[in-house]
């Protein structure tokens, strides 16, 4: 006899079927969203901040919801040979993966360490920061093994690896903030052994050094298309979130001359973010959570802290050229922690953003 009650379920997975959301059915036990994409063209949620940006948007490309049921997503990487994205769901301790060729949203690993942030290196395999627990960023041989390329200090745990990405030369260079350790919701709560919060690079040889001790909780980092330049976010800079550039020596074994790039102006929150061929930086943006110091009646005998900003009006990517100056914005309907160029022409932004996985093509290419 035929079970009537699972029919509705039924019909929902078939309707899903080869749709971003095919998938969805098995992502237990996190939130997701419908999305309704603008059918007016051109796309309303891409601003234009200055006449620059106009030559990147795509006058007939919309905002797409490629996957959701995420937690807090991070890390995309996109990988050409297989023409698929993964990315991180750090509170759920997986990666999920996005199928280009067949628009299925599914779970890729689980029990992942904590995954943060992914990056391809120049032999086509994915290097990961683990960032709680194991506390290391590590290496996905093509056979399926994993390599540790660093997990420690001058003899002392490193705190929580969170973003990475590979120059040239194949160094490997990741950024070392306390996210991971601070709480039980992305990880294990722990005590930092590190004194600061460092950039470090793995040369090819595999020496660990600290090539930036003077940031607080490192973020996002990425170098500008001829590697001369080496973006990094402080997360917690004073006295809003910022990002440094350095200049990166003849022998790309360090870096100098800080100079502060974007001021992200108050509650405004910078994450990750990807450099393009032109030297624009699309950076992911929403509301830091700040609120004010002072408490306001709200009603029903009430007072509360309220927020400076609203996340409505800031959550997306916020694109700014390589002198620093917004000139784009792509509004979503949830905050973006990180983004990725990818595509067989590297030019489907991806966009990780809370719960969901979003896309837009544009007239940029992704500079690696």
């Amino acid at each position: 006899m035929q079970n009537k009650s699972l029919e509705p379920r039924r019909r929902f997975l078939k309707n899903a079927a080869g749709s971003g959301l095919a998938a969805f059915a098995g992502l237990a036990g996190a939130q997701s969203f419908d999305f309704k994409p603008n059918q007016r063209y051109p796309d309303p949620s891409v601003l234009i901040l200055d006449p620059s940006f106009a030559k990147y948007r795509i006058y007939s490309s919309t905002v797409e919801q490629l996957g959701t049921g995420m937690r807090w997503a991070e890390g995309p990487v996109y990988f050409p040979e297989g023409g698929y994205l993964l990315c991180s769901d750090i509170p759920n301790n997986r990666l999920m993966k996005y199928d280009e060729k067949t628009g299925k949203f599914t779970v890729h690993k689980q029990n992942a360490n904590y995954a943060n942030g992914n990056t391809r290196d120049r032999q086509g395999r994915l290097v990961t920061c683990e960032h709680s627990v194991t506390r290391r960023v590590v290496r996905t041989e093509k056979n399926g093994r994993m390599t540790v390329l660093a997990d420690s200090y001058e003899g002392k745990r490193l705190n929580a690896p969170n973003d990475v990405v590979v120059r040239s030369d194949d160094s490997v260079w990741f950024t070392d903030p306390t996210f991971g350790i601070n709480g039980e919701w992305e990880g294990s709560k722990a005590t930092p052994e590190q004194a600061t919060t460092n950039v470090y690079r793995i040369a090819k040889d595999g020496q660990l050094s600290a090539v930036i001790t003077d940031l607080v909780n490192p973020n996002g980092l990425a170098f500008s298309p001829d590697e001369k330049k080496l973006y990094v976010v402080e997360w917690k800079g004073t006295p809003n979130r910022s990002i440094w550039s350095y200049d990166v020596a003849a022998d790309g074994a360090s870096v100098s001359n800080k100079t502060k790039l974007i001021d992200a102006d108050g509650p405004g929150a910078l994450d990750g973010f990807r450099v393009d061929r032109d030297g624009n930086l699309w950076c992911g943006w929403g509301f830091s959570g700040a609120f004010a110091p002072e408490p306001t009646d709200i009603g029903g005998g009430l007072k509360a802290h309220l927020p400076l900003g609203k996340s409505e009006e800031m959550d997306g990517v916020k694109i700014f050229n390589r002198e620093g100056k917004p000139i784009g914005f792509i509004r979503l309907p949830e905050r973006c922690a990180n983004l990725e160029f990818g595509g067989p022409k590297r030019n489907r932004l991806y966009m990780a953003s809370s719960h969901s996985l979003y896309a837009l093509y544009v007239e940029a290419h992704g500079a690696v």
